[in-house]
């Protein structure tokens, strides 16, 4: 079973039970005006329900300790009652063995706190005198058995009020009782280990590093307000002011414990793992207070009002400090889940906010104020990942104002299913840290702002592709027109000029005929020109769709071209490709991407050698043009693409590839800044053959 649940399970039962027992003897048996319920209900109470608090929602021993030294002050206070009730039972033989309860309750509630103090909040100190200091702080343990065995009479609390000086004590071992001046300086008086308890404390809030010293001067702070409301209460000329002032200090001390829990995880409570068990409890530990703070006046005041003032005070004091309760739950409320209603608030203004969003950069502009006003950061960027995954340089969305240089106090991917669209950078708050709920509420931001991102990024998309579509089918129309004109000038400029003289010629021949001056070499005249035609007319229809293309295949059409190349080509493909058959718009397309890249590097590359990479993998035929020209730099890709996109030989290649679904790239050879490499992917589905 869990350390704290077998703790919480046995100091429960013993502190309840005690307390039951003091307020039923005291309020009710015995009731009078001096009945003493000051101390255990407003001393000692408050204590106990954080220390059975902090055992529901930590497992640190610093709960533990608290437990149990709350626990012990109402055990002693349950030892006192019942000695009053019992007086009789101090000329009993067996009493100093009985006394030994309420010298080790002191005992134990005194170590318990100095050690609880002094290691504030976690339980931890920085250096190894402290550590050793922290070990010396158990010594007031020892009092009871050491005073049993070395004073020869009853040595009581000095908080009861009684001497037992004149009650013997048969256990004292007469060689030991040379040391009865050590042990009651020493252990009985506790002193040494109170002081020793404050120097580690102080050392630490005063010395200590920034973090320590912020982490412990409220709780510093307020044990030295305590320690001198104990100080100044027997000087004051008002008694009921200084219990006032003392019982406050007392209560003060859980809620500066309260303070270090929320505001720095004091005692290793689990927010984050146990926030909802913290908050039930916490608002039963709100309402122990809030009954105590009610109760308070009429406890000191009894004896000296009467009934009637007596209930309008408290009632009066109830009132004023429900709006106290009120805010001091929402304040924990907040600390443990953050503020629920400006959340749901920055949730609807961000969906609306989304759906009014028409660009991405309005959208996440839009989306980075809203995450900047709701969490209450010094600015909020937002980073979209480019194609190749990586977050880009400069951010879309920005609010506020950040060193671009500056580290984000808190990051969240904008993830749409598998793929990570961008992600949200926090700044630090201009108040205090974010906790876990303010976390929780970046990421489901982010989860709800992607849907948006990526639904606007798509919508963007496809307007640029159809932009792009719509670019490149005029250009493929008027490349097909170009293409036209073309053939009609060779057709006019050339065939149908040596179809026209063939004409003339046979005419001259006929007549020639006639008039029987016709010679054989005239005739083989003419059939040269038929010939010369034909071959015209071959060379114009391999220009339209190489026949080498459509007997051998692409590889085969792709070589016949390389005697032809002023500059050294090579063309590697391996048997399979060379022997695989292509659909047909795939080969063409492939066939007169090549040749325009290739005519590319003729003209402008400046280039001593180039090389054509053709290989087929996973469905898609991929083509490599290479050559060792001049390069367009690694840094100038992007660049160089876009510029030539939209004209010249590389938008032919890119319209051609398009609209086969394939697609290109054009990237510096082997990643260096000497040479280009064109990469074409054109997808094949099944072999046809």
């Amino acid at each position: 079973m869990n350390r704290r649940w077998v703790c919480l399970a046995l100091l429960g039962p013993i502190g309840v039970a005690a307390l039951v027992y003091i307020v039923v003897v005291r309020g009710f048996i015995e009731a009078d005006a001096d009945h003493g319920l000051a101390w255990p209900i407003l001393g000692a109470l408050p204590l106990f329900v954080l220390g059975m608090w902090l055992l529901t929602v930590t497992r640190s021993l610093i709960a533990v300790l608290i437990a149990l030294a709350a626990t012990a002050i109402l055990v002693g206070s349950a030892y006192e009652t019942f000695l009053f009730r019992n007086i009789e039972i101090m000329a009993e033989p067996w009493f100093p063995l009985f006394n030994l309860i309420g010298l080790t309750s002191d005992a134990v509630a005194t170590s318990a706190f100095l050690i609880v103090f002094a290691t504030f909040p976690d339980g931890t100190v920085e250096h190894r005198w402290q550590r050793i200091a922290v070990g010396f702080l158990w010594t007031p343990l020892l009092m009871g058995p050491l005073t049993l065995l070395t004073t020869p009479h009853v040595v009581m609390s000095p908080w009861i009020g009684i001497s037992g000086e004149g009650i013997p004590n048969p256990y004292v071992v007469p060689w030991l009782e040379w040391a009865e001046p050590i042990v009651t300086v020493m252990f009985f008086q506790a002193w040494p280990a109170v002081i020793l308890g404050l120097v580690v404390l102080g050392t630490r809030a005063l010395f200590g590093t920034p973090a320590v010293r912020a982490r412990t001067r409220v709780m510093a702070i307020t044990i030295a307000a305590a320690a001198a409301a104990f100080a100044i209460w027997p000087i004051l000329p008002w008694p009921e002011v200084g219990q006032f002032i003392v019982y406050g200090a007392l209560v003060a001390l859980p809620i500066a414990a309260v303070h270090g829990i929320f505001k720095y995880g004091a005692f290793d409570v689990a927010l984050g793992d146990g926030g909802r068990n913290a908050a039930r409890s916490a608002n039963l530990l709100i309402t122990v207070f809030y009954a105590i703070a009610v109760a308070t006046p009429a406890i000191l005041l009894s004896g000296r009002i009467r009934v009637v003032p007596a209930v309008i005070i408290t009632t009066l004091v109830a009132v004023a400090l429900l709006p106290v309760r009120s805010w001091v739950q929402r304040w924990i409320h907040r600390r443990l889940f953050g503020d629920r209603e400006r959340q749901l608030e920055l949730l609807g203004e961000l969906g609306a906010s989304l759906e009014e969003a028409g660009e991405p950069r309005d959208l996440l502009t839009r989306l980075a104020e809203a995450v900047r006003d709701g969490l209450g950061a010094a600015w909020v960027r937002i980073r979209l990942a480019t194609p190749e995954g990586a977050l880009a340089a400069s951010p879309v969305g920005v609010a506020g104002e950040a060193d671009p240089s500056t580290e984000p106090a808190l990051t969240a991917d904008l993830v749409r299913g598998d793929e990570t669209l961008g992600r949200i950078e926090v700044g630090p708050r201009h108040h205090g840290e974010y906790n876990d709920a303010e976390r929780m509420l970046l990421r489901t931001v982010a989860g709800q702002a992607a849907a948006s991102v990526a639904n606007v990024r798509l919508t963007a998309q496809l307007a640029e592709q159809l932009v792009e579509l719509t670019a490149s089918r005029e250009r493929l129309v008027a490349a097909q027109d170009d293409e036209r004109r073309r053939l009609e000038r060779d057709l006019h400029d050339g065939i149908q000029q040596n179809v026209v003289a063939q004409i003339a010629g046979l005419r001259l021949a006929r007549n020639r005929l006639q008039r029987g001056e016709l010679t054989p070499a005239e005739l083989n005249e003419l059939q040269d020109q038929a010939r010369e035609t034909l071959t015209d007319l071959r060379e114009l229809a391999q220009g339209i769709h190489p026949p080498v293309l459509s007997d051998n295949g692409l590889v085969a059409a792709v070589e016949s071209g390389v005697a032809r190349f002023p500059i050294p080509l090579s063309v590697e493909a391996d048997a399979a490709v060379r022997a695989e058959r292509y659909p047909d718009d795939v080969e063409t397309t492939a066939y007169y991407v090549v040749r325009e890249a290739l005519a590319n590097t003729a003209k402008h590359a400046n280039a001593t050698h180039a090389s054509v990479e053709l290989a087929r993998s996973n469905g898609h035929l991929r083509i490599a043009i290479t050559d060792d020209g001049c390069g367009i730099g690694a840094s100038a890709t992007e660049a160089a693409t876009a510029a030539a996109a939209s004209h010249g030989g590389l938008a032919n290649i890119r319209d051609r590839v398009a609209a086969l679904r394939g697609t290109v790239r054009v990237a510096p050879a082997d990643g260096s800044a000497s040479g280009t490499t064109v990469l074409v992917d054109l997808p094949v589905g099944d072999r046809v053959g």
